[in-house]
C-alpha cells in the first residue's frame, strides 16, 4: 500500500512540480489550493491527482479538509506545507492587512496543516514533513519584513518538531529555495529577471523539478536520520 502525500498549494508552481514527482515516486497524492478552480480541475485532468480546496490560514477549514482527505485516500504518512502567498511594502508602507494576511497563511499556515495531523503520526510512528521556506527567510529581503518574518519562522517550527518528533519516527526538514523560474518569476520583466540572475552564482534560475527532487528525497527512507535541517538550493546565491 502506497504511503499518502498531502501537498498544500500542491497544483501550481512549486507545490506542482512536487505533487507530480511524489507521484512518480509511488505515493498517494493530494493537493490542496486555495481558489483556482479552473487551474486545480486542468491539473487533477492532467495528473490523476485529487485536489482538495480550503484555506491554509484557517483552522477549522484546514481541520476538515484534513479529515476529507483521510477519509478518501487514508491516514497521511507525508505533510509537504508548501502554500504561500506575498505582500510586498516597504516597512513604512507595510499594513497591519498586509502583514497578518502572510503570517496567517505562510506561518500560521504550516501550524493549521501540522497540527490535525501530528498525532496521527505520533501513533502510527511515522511521518515526515517538509516545510518549503525560502532563501528570503535566511536573509531577509526589501520589502519583505512579512514574508522573510513567516518563512524564517518556519525554520523555527521544523526545528522544534524535529526535536518532539525525532522518538515516534517523524522526521521535520526545510527546503530553502532561492529564485525558481516559476509563473511568478517568469511574469518578472526581463531586465529585473537578468539583475536576479546576475546575483546566482549558478547563472540560472532554478526549476521547480530541482525542489521537488528534495522533497521526495527527505520524504523517503533514504532520509530518516535527517531530521531539524534546511536543504539550501539557491544556486549558491547564499549560504545559511
Amino acid at each position: 500500500m502506497s504511503r499518502i502525500a498531502l501537498v498544500t498549494g500542491g497544483s501550481r508552481g512549486i507545490g506542482e512540480a512536487i505533487s507530480k514527482a511524489l507521484k512518480a515516486e509511488g505515493y498517494t497524492v493530494a493537493a490542496t489550493y486555495a481558489g483556482n478552480d479552473e487551474k486545480a480541475a486542468a491539473f487533477t485532468e492532467a495528473t490523476g491527482i485529487k485536489t482538495y480546496k480550503w484555506n491554509v490560514a484557517d483552522y477549522a477549514a484546514s481541520k476538515e479538509g484534513i479529515a476529507k482527505v483521510e477519509e478518501d485516500l487514508g491516514p497521511i504518512d507525508v505533510v509537504v506545507a508548501n502554500a504561500g502567498i506575498t505582500r510586498d511594502a516597504p516597512f513604512h508602507k507595510m499594513t497591519p492587512e498586509q502583514w497578518n494576511d502572510v503570517i496567517d497563511t505562510n506561518l500560521t499556515g504550516v501550524f493549521n496543516t501540522v497540527h490535525p495531523i501530528w498525532p496521527g503520526m505520533r501513533e502510527r510512528g511515522f511521518g515526515r514533513i517538509i516545510v518549503i521556506s525560502s532563501i528570503n527567510g535566511q536573509k531577509g529581503q526589501f520589502a519583505q519584513v512579512n514574508y522573510a518574518a513567516t518563512k524564517a519562522g518556519d525554520l523555527g517550527i521544523v526545528k522544534s518538531l524535529a526535536q518532539e518528533g525525532a522518538a515516534k519516527g517523524i522526521t521535520a526538514n526545510a527546503i530553502c529555495p532561492g529564485y525558481i523560474a516559476t509563473e511568478m518569476v517568469m511574469a518578472v520583466p526581463e531586465k529585473v529577471r537578468e539583475k536576479i540572475i546576475g546575483m546566482i552564482p549558478a547563472g540560472r534560475l532554478g526549476e521547480p523539478e530541482e525542489i521537488a527532487r528534495c522533497v521526495t528525497f527527505l520524504a523517503s527512507d533514504d532520509a530518516s536520520f535527517i531530521n531539524g535541517s534546511t536543504i539550501s538550493a539557491n544556486g549558491a546565491q547564499f549560504f545559511a
